[in-house]
């Protein structure tokens, strides 16, 4: 799977968990001159705190378009050090 945004590959990886519709990718997988993280957060409530990350790209900036969890619940735990993608971010094969 690849994550792409603003023509360019965000990250790579046949090691993906799907998990409520979205693809979490391993966050060696991320190129991270792309990302910085963000102030942003949001709680779910059986994943636990979400953490941002920014999408820096061709001078263009994707506030907050990448989330992960950093110390996920329990029943999350497969999601710990993985990163997932939305606004605007296509993720394919």
């Amino acid at each position: 799977m690849k994550a792409i945004w603003n023509d360019t590959v965000l990250a790579e990886s046949s090691d993906t968990i799907v998990v409520e519709g979205n693809h979490y990718f391993p966050r060696e997988s991320i190129v991270t001159d792309y990302f910085t993280d963000s102030a942003q957060r949001s709680t779910c409530h059986w994943k636990g705190e979400a953490h941002y990350y920014t999408i820096a790209v061709g001078g263009e900036q994707n506030e907050d378009a990448a989330w992960f969890y950093p110390d996920p619940h329990a029943a999350a735990n497969n999601i710990k050090d993985y990163v997932a993608f939305w606004k605007g971010v296509i993720v394919t094969e």
